[in-house]
């Protein structure tokens, strides 16, 4: 009997075994053959970093008396090419013309290149041969006469190749404008400074408090001011269309813009304005760039 009740029980349990529904023991598997679209990328924006020719882009800092005066310019010109009214007046990103608006000039249309002709090879004119009867002096005189043909040709191939010019001089380059202007000394005193580019633009004389600074050539005061940061009070005279002289650090300015000057004529009296010492900061400017004052001023 108690065997019995031990097989139902068994065939039971299988009843329910079989009739409950099978639970899944592993989570669904993602299907990941197919590749998923990636971000977008943005690219990064570009930057302009060189102006266009002929303009400026005004930077932080930046001054329209230190751009002119970096360029050669004269900084009331240059605000009048941009519809400027207040020199002190210009933003950041502002795009400054360097030229007047009148200065494009029109390129004028270039004629056809002309083609030219080959002259034809010049025809050598052989004498003809003059029938002379056989001798030994008729033989040597035709030897000479064959060596005097070849000699020319062969001191030719001898003579040595002409040697290449010289370049030319920076003296040579210079307009005659330029050439024509007579430098002398600023002022009296011992060079302390030297010209050094990337360090220091000009030379540094040193002096005492009041020292007259002379103009150094004739020309046309086109700045006098203390608005360029690290020069004080600044005078700035103009020579020619391409050089113009700087004189930095004075006490007082003793001309006006837009006077003219004579070489020798006190334009300022020596001083430590924006510097730590009584000295004349002075420089020459070619197209705008410096330039060694001992290439232009006399010996001493």
């Amino acid at each position: 009997m108690t065997k019995k009740y031990s097989l139902l029980l068994i065939a039971a349990s299988m009843v329910l075994l079989t009739g409950c529904p099978s639970v899944p023991t592993q989570a669904p598997v993602e299907d990941r053959s197919v590749p998923q679209p990636a971000a977008p990328v943005k690219a990064a924006p570009v930057e302009e970093t060189k102006d266009k020719e002929g303009y400026y882009t005004v930077h932080k800092g930046d001054t329209l008396i230190r751009i002119a005066f970096d360029r050669g310019l004269n900084y009331r010109e240059l605000a009048a090419w941009n519809n400027i009214a207040n020199p002190d007046d210009i933003k950041v990103d502002q795009v400054l013309r360097l030229s007047p608006p009148e200065g494009v000039q029109i390129t004028a249309v270039p004629t056809p290149p002309q083609i030219e002709k080959t002259p034809p090879p010049p025809r050598k004119s052989v004498p003809k041969g003059e029938k002379r009867p056989y001798s030994e002096s008729a033989v040597a005189e035709m030897q000479k006469s064959d060596d005097r043909a070849e000699k020319p040709a062969l001191v030719a191939s001898l003579a040595p190749s002409p040697a290449p010019a010289p370049a030319p001089s920076p003296a040579a380059s210079m307009s005659a404008e330029d050439r024509d202007l007579s430098w002398t000394w600023p002022s009296d005193g011992r060079v302390v400074a030297q010209f050094d580019e990337g360090k220091n633009k000009g030379i540094d004389i040193a002096g005492r408090a009041g020292q007259q600074v002379l103009a150094a050539e004739r020309g046309k005061v086109m700045y006098a001011g203390s608005g360029i940061r690290g020069y004080g009070n600044l005078v700035i005279v103009k020579h020619s269309n391409s050089l113009l002289s700087a004189y930095a650090h004075n006490r007082a300015i003793l001309v006006k813009e837009g006077q003219e000057v004579r070489r020798g004529q006190a334009i300022a009296e020596m001083g430590d304005s924006d510097t730590d010492t009584v000295k004349l900061h002075f420089e020459i400017r070619q197209q705008g760039k410096p330039v060694d004052p001992s290439k232009f001023l006399p010996n001493r």
